[in-house]
């Protein structure tokens, strides 16, 4: 079985994959995240070393959402360097420093891991403590997230969103860098580690407020590699190279088919009916892509019709249309 997967994930799905590659370096906007990854038989590795799962996609610029995992044998920024050869734009990533080895990149900080750290710096059972620094810094931050949600429910335009947020949260940011330089926590404590991890970011915090499609947290990112995260608790480890970056292949495919709201397995049976190859042009490629208008109809039929089939096949009438 491992076989049959690694074969069509290099034969049919990477010809795919690299053109949603391709697509990715295009954008603007991109958002980026990893994992260890625990791979048995690397040359020359011990099979106890830790490698890595990255995820890149696109981020929120309004185009189709582009996901892609990529495999490697270490966490060293040159990794993240070499994908995004090309790419020019806002990255939204964790405090991580080896994206800032990307030289066309403009970081954006996460708010979620400011107020993570934050978050883990309040003394047990001082959660509503407001004489707590780590809880003022939790509410400046608050504050931001509660508007995000309100902005991003009233305005549809990025300019739009760019202006209300210059409006409404740059003061706020303003104040929380104020609050920020006042703190003197005591070294080697949480809150040290939190004030520290901030700071080292500082020059990140405001650039989301430059554009309207940048985001404010690396939720996304998160929330897209989390199906390999949850997986591994499962299947613990890859047995090889080859296999770790079949699994890259193919979870790419997966979650590319959810993110474009199309249905998984039709969509992967939909590609091996096509049999997409490294002699297609972009142009041909694009026409089996997840977001082509065509590909979804044509996979929304075939949910449908296997949907009707397994309802009649349990004795069931038809529904009425």
């Amino acid at each position: 079985m491992s076989n049959w997967v690694i074969h069509n994930s290099e034969a049919f799905f990477l010809p795919m994959y690299q053109y949603f590659h391709r697509k990715l370096l295009e954008r603007g906007f991109a958002m980026a995240d990893e994992t260890p990854l625990q791979v048995l038989h690397e040359p020359g590795r011990r099979a106890q070393t830790k490698s890595y799962m990255w995820l890149f996609r696109s981020g929120e610029d309004g185009g189709p959402p582009i996901i892609l995992y990529k495999y490697s044998e270490t966490r060293a920024g040159d990794n993240a360097v070499d994908f995004l050869h090309g790419f020019k734009g806002y990255l939204m990533c964790d405090g991580y420093s080896g994206y800032n080895k990307i030289p066309d990149a403009k970081r954006t900080a996460c708010w979620a891991h400011i107020r993570r750290y934050l978050t883990d710096a309040i003394p047990k059972g001082k959660e509503l403590d407001y004489a707590q620094p780590s809880v003022q810094g939790i509410m400046y931050i608050n504050q931001l997230f509660h508007l995000e949600d309100v902005i991003k429910a009233k305005y549809t335009s990025f300019d739009a969103i760019k202006e209300a947020r210059l409006e409404k949260e740059k003061p706020i940011v303003e104040g929380f860098l104020s609050w920020l330089d006042k703190q003197s926590p005591v070294r080697g404590s949480r809150m040290d580690k939190a004030v520290t991890y901030i700071q080292n970011r500082r020059s990140y915090l405001t650039t989301y407020l430059e554009d309207g499609r940048c985001s404010f947290s690396n939720n996304l990112s998160e929330n897209a590699i989390r199906p390999f995260t949850v997986g591994r608790k499962n299947w613990l480890f890859c047995d090889t190279p080859n296999g770790a970056q079949a699994s890259a292949v193919v979870y790419t495919m997966v979650e590319m088919a959810k993110a474009n709201g199309v249905n998984v397995y039709h969509y992967l049976t939909y590609l091996l009916e096509k049999l997409p190859n490294d002699r297609m042009s972009d142009e041909e490629l694009e026409l089996l892509a997840p977001w082509n208008e065509n590909v979804k109809a044509e996979i929304k039929r075939r949910a449908g019709d296997g949907n009707q089939s397994y309802v009649n096949c349990q004795g069931a009438p038809a529904a009425e249309k």
